[in-house]
């Protein structure tokens, strides 16, 4: 009878992780991944997926725990898929995640950079400032929180530590008064129901709350019961919105909004800088950390006040409006227009004159700048998850961009993009990166380059 095969159980060492954080280990030369297992472990396995090569494994119990191995502190951890190392050490998730990085650049980027230790939190805890919480029903009870390792199933949630405290406050409440006026939440299946989501944001800076709520339909039943009621119990609560979304979809948010009560923004700060925060604004959901990793840009570009810095895939501006003080001039493109409103409001609200905004994709906006700028001394990319457009890296190179930073939140694009970069005749400097999602599997990083 063969052993490779579903519902079987093994005995397993475990000997690294998977980017997503899964342990990994081998049955007789072929590789099996197991959720909740870290390096060092040894774990009882049953197989539930099974290939040729390589099979995945349900974890039954710790035969022989990791000494990386923790008890998770959070009664979620098990199920929620929130965190994905709420089970391993603190310090050891700062070593993975540097490996990671190292991983990446060898194996996808045929590169051999310095990578420095990862930044760690001194209190890797209640760092969130956004939480985006779906609603539904289970065994007729009302739930919210987050949905489930794997699966559309929410996890309902009671506490989080990851998130800050006043998120969870607001969401308990925001259930409970669902539940008692009878607001129907959302029904993927049958895509019907009311209630989608709650979105929470939280000032850091100021302690205050901006609650949106999604919505199938236009309209929001008891509206201004709800309200009233949040207002009353969370004195934290400056702002209402409401959003429509109501196409099928695992997209949160629909293109209409609307604030019901209260404040059109939160204010909330980074450094010396305030950020005007509006409801569908990307901001960074550490402060602290953020913090850290925008002082790290500013300390490699080493401006001296005469230069011109191109801030590519700027979103509200965040970290070019950080430099500008030490900028000549700072020049953002991002190509989502309500971000760029955002960026020249937080240019205003900081008194900013010497930083501009253009709305255009990056690849397209930046031939135009390079042209009609005679000199661009440095550049600042921060691209989302699939990295940049090779147009981009070439047209930086092309104009004799002297230094670049880049800021990556994944480290297959980035090797993939600072591979490219090296061929186009850039020396890479040393790779540092930042924890700005502990417990989790992600991992944030900032490489300077200089051109040859």
């Amino acid at each position: 009878m063969s052993n490779w095969r579903v519902g079987v159980e093994h005995v397993v060492a475990i000997t690294g992780l998977t980017h997503e954080g899964m342990g990994v280990g081998r049955i007789d030369n072929r590789v099996v991944f197991v959720p909740q297992a870290i390096p060092g472990d040894q774990v009882r396995l049953r197989l539930v997926h099974v290939k040729e090569r390589l099979a995945y494994g349900e974890l039954l119990r710790v035969v022989e725990p990791s000494p990386q191995r923790r008890a998770p502190s959070c009664p979620h951890a098990l199920l929620c898929g929130g965190c994905q190392l709420q089970h391993m050490d603190y310090a050891a998730q700062l070593r993975w995640k540097r490996q990671q990085v190292v991983d990446a650049l060898e194996r996808l980027g045929g590169l051999e950079v310095e990578v420095l230790a990862t930044l760690g939190m001194a209190d890797p805890y209640h760092y969130r400032n956004k939480a985006q919480l779906p609603l539904g029903r289970q065994g007729g009870q009302l739930v919210m929180g987050f949905f489930q390792r794997g699966s559309h199933d929410i996890v309902d949630l009671h506490t989080c530590e990851i998130q800050h405290p006043l998120i969870t406050k607001l969401a308990l409440a925001v259930k409970r008064a669902a539940g008692e006026l009878g607001i129907e939440p959302y029904d993927e299946v049958r895509h019907s129901g009311v209630l989608r989501h709650a979105v929470i944001r939280v000032s850091f800076a100021q302690g205050k709350l901006m609650l949106i709520l999604v919505t199938r339909t236009r309209e929001l039943p008891h509206s201004a019961e709800l309200i009233a009621r949040l207002t009353r119990e969370i004195p934290e609560l400056v702002s209402v919105v409401h959003n429509i979304n109501p196409r099928v979809t695992n997209v949160i948010l629909g293109r209409e909004t609307q604030v019901l009560w209260g404040e059109e923004h939160l204010l909330d700060a980074v450094g010396h800088l305030r950020y005007a925060i509006s409801p569908l604004s990307f901001f960074q959901v550490n402060p602290v950390q953020t913090r850290v990793l925008y002082d790290l840009v500013r300390q490699n570009l080493r401006l001296t006040g005469a230069e011109t810095v191109l801030d590519l895939y700027c979103g509200a501006g965040t970290i070019g409006l950080y430099v500008a003080a030490q900028a000549g001039q700072v020049i953002g493109v991002e190509s989502v227009s309500a971000a760029v409103e955002d960026a020249r409001r937080n240019a205003e609200l900081n008194g900013i004159a010497n930083a501009e905004f253009h709305v255009g994709r990056a690849e397209e906006e930046l031939p135009k700048l390079i042209q009609k700028h005679t000199a661009i001394d440095a550049a600042i990319v921060d691209p989302p998850r699939k990295g940049c457009d090779a147009a981009v890296l070439r047209a930086l190179s092309a104009a004799g961009v002297p230094r670049l930073v880049y800021v990556s939140c994944n480290p297959s694009t980035l090797a993939r993009d600072l591979s490219q970069l090296a061929g186009l005749g850039y020396r890479l400097g040393p790779v540092q990166p930042v924890d700005m999602f502990p417990w989790t599997r992600h991992v944030e990083t900032g490489v300077l380059m200089s051109r040859l």
